[in-house]
């Protein structure tokens, strides 16, 4: 929503989660409302109905992959734009009520994908302790809280609201995973290019079209546009059908994207746009540069060309 910044926000809740942590870092959301939700659905639900101005939820993490739930909701009902992504390094600690011993632990509350990502460590330092599935990870921190279990593995934000004691920091057997989260509104322009930008799609090719999938990254690549993610979900209107989502370097703003986009909706079954949002980079990083004749001022130039051709100024 340029122009109007958002104040309501809901996330995917409980409170005292990654996404919680997340939303948080956004200085709009932290001095906002903060409304958690049940489930993906429920949240991206309260945008669309105008109950919230944005929600915050996870889209993909660098061990466990995508989030299905969040892309089917994203091509499914009316649309909704990612304004902003937000990458946040996922590093979970072991907590209890008390100080104690590791090896004095015999029950784990944990979220089924916080003890996948810690499966190792925890072999290797808790290998009494049986691990229970809970609801989320501010679940198991409440679970240990209330001496159901004797610790819990859980996001750093739910130790200190749950009065627990920290007995081991950045459990992961992944030091250096992150997960992704998509900021998503209701339609509006996109904000202005940054220079560091990424295009997100999904995209539904004919399936009785030979060469498809090829032809939808060969919009891409003659452009000189990388793409940086794709995913595939079925459609669930019959087997073989899926939908493409794409992560794509740039912005709907420059020539040569808006030259894809064209392509693309040419030999497309359906193309779905989710928005132009700055990259967020944890560390800063060199840019890379465009291929020889494939930078957006290489683009301008050439459509510049085309019109006066087109007007009869041959000089």
């Amino acid at each position: 929503m340029p122009g109007t910044p958002p104040t309501r926000f809901v996330y995917l809740g409980p409170e005292g989660t990654f996404t919680e942590a997340a939303l948080r870092t956004i200085s709009a959301a932290e001095h906002g409302l903060r409304t958690p939700a049940r489930s993906v659905p429920e949240a991206l639900e309260a945008v669309r109905a105008g109950e919230a101005d944005a929600a915050l939820v996870p889209l993909e993490n660098s061990v466990g992959g995508a989030v299905p739930v969040t892309l089917d909701e994203l091509v499914t009902g009316s649309p909704l734009i990612i304004t902003r992504e937000v990458v946040l390094p996922v590093e979970f600690v072991l907590a209890a009520r008390t100080l104690t011993p590791l090896a004095g632990i015999r029950s784990i509350a944990a979220h089924p994908q916080a003890s996948a990502q810690c499966r190792n460590w925890l072999l290797a330092n808790v290998p009494d302790a049986v691990v229970v599935d809970v609801l989320s990870n501010a679940a198991a921190a409440i679970s240990a809280a209330q001496g159901e279990h004797d610790a819990a593995l859980c996001a750093p934000i739910g130790v200190g609201r749950n009065g627990l004691t920290v007995l081991a920091g950045k459990v992961a057997d992944h030091a250096d995973a992150v997960t992704r989260f998509a900021l998503l509104t209701r339609p509006g322009p996109p904000a202005e290019p940054t220079g560091d930008d990424v295009t997100s799609l999904a995209v539904s090719i004919r399936h009785d079209q030979v060469g498809a999938l090829l032809s939808v990254l060969t919009e891409l690549a003659v452009r000189g546009i990388n793409l940086s993610r794709i995913e595939s979900r079925p459609t669930g209107e019959q087997l073989g059908t899926y939908v493409f989502f794409l992560d794509c370097t740039g912005h709907v703003a420059e020539p040569r994207f808006g030259e894809a986009l064209q392509g693309l909706r040419r030999i497309c079954a359906d193309v779905r746009f989710l928005g132009s949002y700055p990259r967020h980079r944890l560390q800063p990083e060199a840019p890379v540069a465009s291929p020889r004749g494939l930078s957006t001022t290489d683009f301008a130039d050439s459509a510049a060309w085309l019109a006066r051709i087109r007007s009869g100024d041959f000089s």
